[in-house]
């Protein structure tokens, strides 16, 4: 049963008619300052199912950094690249009950990252992507992306400029504890390359033909790694709130400070939103409100 090509009209303005009703619950990310530029009433919804039907909704013209929801697909990137034994040499698939940014975790971890989605996972895989430095491997990594999902990513170079001006002395931290537990060959290049790969920039569009590479077997990717991305996104996407989003939503789902959200149809489809006004743990709320509404409605949840 195709449930999402089956979506109706009806159901469709029902489930955002849920959303603009809870809208003003979130707060623009203000750490970053071009991302506080946002408009925290922005909205978009770009649905792609298996059948090639597209639903789009809202501000669909509003392009945005990735931020972490690039995580998902650099831990993509290098389980084709490199196999799921190097990577996990390297990173748990552990969640992660502190904050995404905590080094206080690392520490009692002994610096070895509890997994892909928080930064210290993200920032020990950026220092293993391909490529002699951070342009390049942005680059390499951009192209693949773009090549495999069809869609048209780009680095936007303002918004890198305010992410450097403001380096996260958190991230800092977290690279300086990483390179002495030997887990980063080059603390520069790895906290470069992080930073760039979270400002490559798409429409919601961009997102959902992402998100397809991960819904069902389209001959470019892995059906294994499919699956591990998946299972990691279901229990680590969203956080220290990834374990109350898997009961209430029950999706594999991923999300970034930038307002991007990106939940998988696993078989069906892939549902991207774009909302900037964000939760206290960072999570976008206008889009959550959105995929909890529409998954209950279509009862999509992977659990049955």
């Amino acid at each position: 049963m195709k449930r999402l090509t089956r979506l109706t009209n009806t159901e469709l303005l029902a489930c955002i008619q849920q959303t603009t009703s809870q809208a003003d619950q979130g707060k623009v990310s203000d750490r970053i300052p071009q991302l506080a530029l946002a408009d925290p009433g922005w909205f978009a919804i770009h649905i792609c199912c298996k059948s090639g039907k597209n639903i789009s909704f809202g501000d669909t013209a509003c392009v945005f950094p990735l931020m972490s929801v690039i995580k998902t697909f650099s831990l993509l990137y290098l389980l084709e690249h490199l196999g799921a034994e190097k990577v996990f040499g390297w990173v748990g698939v552990e969640p992660s009950d502190a904050p995404f940014n905590c080094l206080e975790q690392l520490i009692s971890d002994r610096g070895y990252p509890r997994n892909p989605m928080i930064n210290s996972g993200a920032i020990t895989l950026s220092d293993k992507l391909p490529g002699k430095d951070a342009n390049e491997r942005t680059l390499l990594f951009c192209q693949w992306l773009n090549q495999l999902a069809g869609c048209q990513l780009d680095l936007d170079e303002v918004m890198l400029a305010s992410v450097r001006l403001t380096r996260s002395k958190a991230n800092e931290a977290i690279a300086n504890y990483l390179a002495q537990a030997g887990h980063l060959e080059n603390i520069e290049i790895a906290l470069d390359t992080y930073e760039q790969i979270c400002c490559l920039s798409g429409r919601v569009e961009d997102l959902a033909l992402l998100g397809k590479l991960l819904a069902f077997d389209n001959g470019c990717i892995s059906p294994q790694n499919r699956r591990i991305v998946n299972a990691v996104m279901s229990t680590c996407g969203l956080y220290e709130a990834s374990a109350e989003f898997a009961v209430k939503i029950g999706l594999p789902m991923k999300s970034g400070i930038g307002g991007g959200l990106l939940a998988i149809v696993p078989g069906e489809g892939a549902i991207a939103c774009y909302s900037p006004a964000l939760d206290r743990v960072g999570n976008p709320v206008a889009g959550l409100v959105f995929v909890e509404a529409l998954a209950q409605e279509l009862q999509l949840s992977i659990f049955g």
